[in-house]
Protein backbone atom coordinates (compact mmCIF):
# COMPACT_ATOMS: atom_id res chain seq x y z
CA UNK A 1 0.00 0.00 0.00
CA UNK A 2 0.87 3.72 -0.20
CA UNK A 3 3.43 5.39 2.06
CA UNK A 4 4.58 8.86 2.51
CA UNK A 5 8.05 9.46 1.98
CA UNK A 6 10.44 12.04 3.61
CA UNK A 7 13.70 13.05 3.82
CA UNK A 8 14.99 9.71 5.53
CA UNK A 9 13.44 7.31 3.48
CA UNK A 10 15.50 6.33 1.39
CA UNK A 11 19.05 6.35 3.28
CA UNK A 12 20.99 7.10 -0.07
CA UNK A 13 20.40 10.69 -0.22
CA UNK A 14 23.89 10.17 -1.92
CA UNK A 15 21.77 9.01 -4.91
CA UNK A 16 23.43 10.50 -8.05
CA UNK A 17 21.00 12.82 -9.41
CA UNK A 18 22.45 13.12 -12.26
CA UNK A 19 21.39 10.82 -14.79
CA UNK A 20 24.38 10.09 -16.61
CA UNK A 21 26.08 8.94 -13.08
CA UNK A 22 22.34 6.97 -12.60
CA UNK A 23 23.47 5.04 -15.92
CA UNK A 24 26.35 3.57 -13.90
CA UNK A 25 24.81 2.59 -11.57
CA UNK A 26 26.46 -0.97 -10.97
CA UNK A 27 24.61 -4.45 -11.07
CA UNK A 28 25.09 -5.56 -7.26
CA UNK A 29 24.24 -1.71 -5.76
CA UNK A 30 20.66 -2.18 -7.82
CA UNK A 31 18.11 -1.00 -5.06
CA UNK A 32 20.39 -0.57 -2.24
CA UNK A 33 19.52 2.15 0.08
CA UNK A 34 15.86 2.30 -1.84
CA UNK A 35 12.31 1.78 -0.75
CA UNK A 36 12.09 -0.57 -4.00
CA UNK A 37 14.01 -3.90 -3.89
CA UNK A 38 15.75 -5.29 -7.31
CA UNK A 39 15.76 -8.91 -7.60
CA UNK A 40 17.70 -10.51 -10.76
CA UNK A 41 16.00 -13.38 -11.87
CA UNK A 42 18.44 -14.84 -15.39
CA UNK A 43 17.90 -14.63 -18.66
CA UNK A 44 14.18 -13.22 -20.78
CA UNK A 45 12.73 -16.69 -20.59
CA UNK A 46 13.67 -17.73 -16.92
CA UNK A 47 12.30 -14.24 -16.04
CA UNK A 48 8.93 -14.95 -17.79
CA UNK A 49 8.68 -18.53 -15.83
CA UNK A 50 9.20 -16.45 -12.64
CA UNK A 51 6.34 -13.89 -13.09
CA UNK A 52 4.18 -16.96 -13.41
CA UNK A 53 5.61 -18.72 -10.85
CA UNK A 54 5.00 -15.47 -8.65
CA UNK A 55 1.35 -15.10 -10.21
CA UNK A 56 0.29 -18.26 -9.11
CA UNK A 57 1.94 -18.49 -5.64
CA UNK A 58 -0.76 -16.02 -5.30
CA UNK A 59 -3.35 -17.50 -6.63
CA UNK A 60 -2.42 -20.79 -4.56
CA UNK A 61 -1.86 -19.05 -0.87
CA UNK A 62 -5.34 -17.74 -1.41
CA UNK A 63 -6.53 -20.65 -2.00
CA UNK A 64 -5.35 -22.45 0.87
CA UNK A 65 -6.66 -19.36 3.09
CA UNK A 66 -10.22 -20.04 1.32
CA UNK A 67 -10.35 -16.31 -0.31
CA UNK A 68 -10.32 -15.26 -3.75
CA UNK A 69 -7.73 -13.36 -5.61
CA UNK A 70 -7.37 -10.15 -7.11
CA UNK A 71 -4.92 -8.79 -9.54
CA UNK A 72 -3.31 -6.23 -12.12
CA UNK A 73 -2.26 -7.66 -15.28
CA UNK A 74 -0.32 -6.23 -18.02
CA UNK A 75 -0.09 -7.18 -21.74
CA UNK A 76 3.98 -5.80 -21.63
CA UNK A 77 5.69 -8.25 -20.66
CA UNK A 78 3.77 -10.65 -22.33
CA UNK A 79 5.80 -14.02 -22.04
CA UNK A 80 4.33 -14.74 -18.65
CA UNK A 81 1.10 -16.12 -20.33
CA UNK A 82 2.11 -19.40 -21.98
CA UNK A 83 4.17 -20.27 -18.64
CA UNK A 84 0.40 -19.71 -16.54
CA UNK A 85 -1.34 -21.31 -18.79
CA UNK A 86 0.98 -24.53 -18.40
CA UNK A 87 0.42 -24.52 -14.70
CA UNK A 88 -3.08 -24.33 -15.50
CA UNK A 89 -3.18 -26.77 -17.58
CA UNK A 90 -0.90 -29.21 -16.56
CA UNK A 91 -0.64 -28.98 -12.56
CA UNK A 92 -3.99 -27.94 -11.88
CA UNK A 93 -4.01 -24.64 -10.81
CA UNK A 94 -7.29 -23.10 -10.77
CA UNK A 95 -7.70 -19.53 -11.14
CA UNK A 96 -11.66 -19.86 -11.38
CA UNK A 97 -12.21 -17.96 -8.08
CA UNK A 98 -9.05 -14.96 -9.71
CA UNK A 99 -10.31 -11.37 -11.10
CA UNK A 100 -8.30 -10.04 -13.72
CA UNK A 101 -8.25 -6.34 -13.99
CA UNK A 102 -6.54 -5.63 -17.21
CA UNK A 103 -4.36 -2.56 -16.62
CA UNK A 104 -5.23 -0.71 -19.85
CA UNK A 105 -6.77 -1.16 -23.76
CA UNK A 106 -6.05 1.20 -26.76
CA UNK A 107 -9.32 2.99 -27.89
CA UNK A 108 -10.71 3.95 -31.38
CA UNK A 109 -11.74 7.27 -32.99
CA UNK A 110 -15.01 7.20 -31.57
CA UNK A 111 -13.75 6.67 -28.16
CA UNK A 112 -14.78 3.22 -27.30
CA UNK A 113 -12.52 0.04 -26.86
CA UNK A 114 -10.51 -1.44 -29.64
CA UNK A 115 -12.29 -4.17 -31.25
CA UNK A 116 -10.52 -7.61 -29.66
CA UNK A 117 -10.13 -8.47 -33.17
CA UNK A 118 -7.40 -5.17 -34.00
CA UNK A 119 -4.09 -7.08 -33.61
CA UNK A 120 -3.07 -4.52 -31.30
CA UNK A 121 -6.31 -5.25 -28.89
CA UNK A 122 -5.13 -6.33 -25.02
CA UNK A 123 -8.03 -7.62 -24.23
CA UNK A 124 -7.78 -9.47 -28.18
CA UNK A 125 -4.34 -10.79 -26.78
CA UNK A 126 -5.56 -12.67 -23.48
CA UNK A 127 -8.66 -13.90 -24.95
CA UNK A 128 -6.54 -15.67 -27.53
CA UNK A 129 -3.08 -16.16 -26.26
CA UNK A 130 -4.10 -17.24 -22.52
CA UNK A 131 -8.09 -17.59 -21.75
CA UNK A 132 -8.82 -19.94 -24.58
CA UNK A 133 -6.27 -21.85 -24.08
CA UNK A 134 -7.40 -22.64 -20.31
CA UNK A 135 -10.00 -25.75 -19.68
CA UNK A 136 -12.92 -23.88 -18.85
CA UNK A 137 -13.52 -24.76 -15.19
CA UNK A 138 -10.46 -23.59 -13.89
CA UNK A 139 -9.98 -20.48 -15.93
CA UNK A 140 -11.33 -17.32 -14.63
CA UNK A 141 -15.16 -16.61 -15.15
CA UNK A 142 -16.15 -14.31 -17.93
CA UNK A 143 -17.62 -11.32 -15.28
CA UNK A 144 -13.77 -11.65 -13.55
CA UNK A 145 -11.68 -10.58 -16.61
CA UNK A 146 -12.10 -6.74 -15.48
CA UNK A 147 -11.13 -4.10 -18.79
CA UNK A 148 -11.37 -0.25 -18.03
CA UNK A 149 -14.49 1.27 -19.74
CA UNK A 150 -13.62 4.39 -20.97
CA UNK A 151 -17.53 5.43 -20.82
CA UNK A 152 -17.30 4.61 -17.09
CA UNK A 153 -13.80 4.53 -16.05
CA UNK A 154 -14.73 5.29 -12.05
CA UNK A 155 -16.53 1.50 -12.24
CA UNK A 156 -12.76 0.11 -11.82
CA UNK A 157 -12.99 1.61 -8.06
CA UNK A 158 -15.91 -0.27 -7.68
CA UNK A 159 -14.97 -3.60 -9.02
CA UNK A 160 -11.45 -3.32 -7.15
CA UNK A 161 -13.75 -2.73 -3.89
CA UNK A 162 -16.08 -5.79 -4.44
CA UNK A 163 -13.18 -7.58 -4.82
CA UNK A 164 -11.89 -6.93 -1.41
CA UNK A 165 -8.98 -5.34 -2.73
CA UNK A 166 -6.36 -5.93 -5.07
CA UNK A 167 -3.77 -8.43 -3.94
CA UNK A 168 -0.63 -7.67 -6.46
CA UNK A 169 -0.22 -5.19 -9.28
CA UNK A 170 1.74 -6.92 -11.56
CA UNK A 171 3.27 -4.47 -14.61
CA UNK A 172 6.75 -3.53 -16.64
CA UNK A 173 7.89 -0.54 -17.18
CA UNK A 174 7.58 1.35 -20.19
CA UNK A 175 10.43 3.65 -21.94
CA UNK A 176 9.47 6.55 -20.77
CA UNK A 177 8.78 5.56 -17.67
CA UNK A 178 5.00 4.67 -17.86
CA UNK A 179 3.38 2.69 -15.66
CA UNK A 180 -0.05 1.10 -17.97
CA UNK A 181 -0.37 4.62 -19.61
CA UNK A 182 0.14 6.37 -17.12
CA UNK A 183 2.33 9.30 -19.10
CA UNK A 184 4.94 11.56 -17.76
CA UNK A 185 3.05 14.71 -16.49
CA UNK A 186 6.31 17.06 -16.07
CA UNK A 187 4.44 19.87 -14.23
CA UNK A 188 2.42 17.62 -11.48
CA UNK A 189 3.19 17.45 -8.43
CA UNK A 190 4.27 13.83 -6.85
CA UNK A 191 1.04 13.58 -4.78
CA UNK A 192 -1.02 15.23 -7.46
CA UNK A 193 0.56 12.36 -10.31
CA UNK A 194 -0.15 9.78 -7.06
CA UNK A 195 -4.02 10.05 -7.43
CA UNK A 196 -4.54 10.21 -10.41
CA UNK A 197 -7.61 7.66 -10.96
CA UNK A 198 -8.60 5.47 -14.05
CA UNK A 199 -9.17 7.82 -16.99
CA UNK A 200 -8.77 8.21 -21.03
CA UNK A 201 -5.80 10.02 -22.07
CA UNK A 202 -3.73 10.67 -24.95
CA UNK A 203 -0.88 8.08 -25.28
CA UNK A 204 2.29 9.98 -25.09
CA UNK A 205 4.16 10.49 -28.38
CA UNK A 206 7.16 8.55 -27.46
CA UNK A 207 5.29 5.97 -26.28
CA UNK A 208 3.76 5.29 -29.52
CA UNK A 209 6.97 5.51 -31.07
CA UNK A 210 8.47 2.86 -29.32
CA UNK A 211 5.59 0.62 -29.91
CA UNK A 212 6.01 1.10 -33.34
CA UNK A 213 9.94 0.35 -33.13
CA UNK A 214 8.91 -2.52 -31.51
CA UNK A 215 6.57 -3.91 -33.78
CA UNK A 216 8.64 -2.65 -36.57
CA UNK A 217 5.45 -0.74 -37.87
CA UNK A 218 4.36 2.53 -39.40
CA UNK A 219 3.79 5.47 -36.25
CA UNK A 220 0.45 5.84 -37.84
CA UNK A 221 -1.06 2.62 -36.97
CA UNK A 222 -0.24 2.90 -33.23
CA UNK A 223 -3.50 4.41 -31.64
CA UNK A 224 -3.57 7.35 -30.12
CA UNK A 225 -5.90 7.26 -27.06
CA UNK A 226 -6.29 4.58 -24.42
CA UNK A 227 -8.13 4.13 -20.94
CA UNK A 228 -5.68 3.26 -18.05
CA UNK A 229 -5.80 1.98 -14.68
CA UNK A 230 -4.91 5.24 -12.51
CA UNK A 231 -1.71 5.59 -10.31
CA UNK A 232 -4.26 5.44 -7.39
CA UNK A 233 -4.74 1.79 -8.29
CA UNK A 234 -1.59 0.72 -8.90
CA UNK A 235 -0.01 1.82 -6.10
CA UNK A 236 -3.02 0.98 -4.22
CA UNK A 237 -2.61 -2.94 -3.98
CA UNK A 238 -1.36 -4.54 -1.29
CA UNK A 239 1.79 -5.59 -3.13
CA UNK A 240 3.54 -4.38 -6.22
CA UNK A 241 5.49 -6.34 -8.97
CA UNK A 242 7.55 -5.07 -11.97
CA UNK A 243 9.16 -7.01 -14.39
CA UNK A 244 12.00 -6.12 -16.94
CA UNK A 245 12.93 -8.33 -19.61
CA UNK A 246 13.78 -6.09 -22.21
CA UNK A 247 17.70 -4.55 -22.71
CA UNK A 248 16.78 -1.09 -23.74
CA UNK A 249 14.72 -0.80 -19.47
CA UNK A 250 18.33 -0.89 -18.40
CA UNK A 251 18.22 2.86 -18.27
CA UNK A 252 14.47 3.41 -17.14
CA UNK A 253 14.70 0.89 -14.07
CA UNK A 254 17.63 2.75 -12.55
CA UNK A 255 16.29 5.80 -13.36
CA UNK A 256 12.85 4.52 -11.58
CA UNK A 257 14.71 3.02 -8.39
CA UNK A 258 17.26 5.44 -7.92
CA UNK A 259 16.41 9.02 -10.26
CA UNK A 260 14.64 11.81 -9.04
CA UNK A 261 10.97 10.96 -7.42
CA UNK A 262 9.12 12.78 -9.99
CA UNK A 263 6.18 12.68 -12.40
CA UNK A 264 8.54 13.08 -14.96
CA UNK A 265 9.32 9.27 -14.55
CA UNK A 266 5.92 7.65 -13.21
CA UNK A 267 7.49 4.47 -12.41
CA UNK A 268 9.87 6.50 -10.04
CA UNK A 269 6.31 7.01 -7.89
CA UNK A 270 6.95 3.00 -6.69
CA UNK A 271 8.87 4.51 -4.12
CA UNK A 272 5.45 5.80 -2.62
CA UNK A 273 4.51 1.97 -1.98
CA UNK A 274 5.47 -0.16 1.32
CA UNK A 275 5.88 -3.13 -0.53
CA UNK A 276 7.81 -3.16 -4.53
CA UNK A 277 9.61 -5.67 -6.14
CA UNK A 278 11.15 -4.97 -9.42
CA UNK A 279 12.40 -8.21 -11.11
CA UNK A 280 14.95 -7.47 -13.96
CA UNK A 281 16.98 -9.82 -16.50
CA UNK A 282 20.80 -10.35 -16.09
CA UNK A 283 21.32 -8.15 -19.04
CA UNK A 284 19.04 -5.45 -17.28
CA UNK A 285 20.84 -5.66 -14.58
CA UNK A 286 24.61 -4.46 -16.33
CA UNK A 287 25.00 -0.63 -15.86
CA UNK A 288 24.48 1.30 -19.32
CA UNK A 289 27.42 2.60 -21.39
CA UNK A 290 25.86 5.78 -23.23
CA UNK A 291 27.78 6.71 -26.12
CA UNK A 292 27.55 6.40 -29.87
CA UNK A 293 28.25 3.12 -31.29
Amino acid sequence: MRARLDSTSEPLQALAMNIWDVMTIPRDDLGRGARVRVRIAGDAEALMVEMARVMAAEVVEHTRQGRPTCLIVPVGPVGQYRHLARLVQDEGLDLSGTTLIQMDEFLDESGALIDPQHPLSFRGFLDREFFATLPPERAPKPEQRVCPDPIAPDRIADRIREAGGVDVCFGGIGLNGHLAFNEPEPEASVDDFASRPTRVLDVAPASRAHMAVNLSCALALIPTRAVTLGMNEILGARRVRIFANRSWQQGIVRLAVHGPLSASCPASLLRLHEDTEIVITDEVAQPVEVRLR
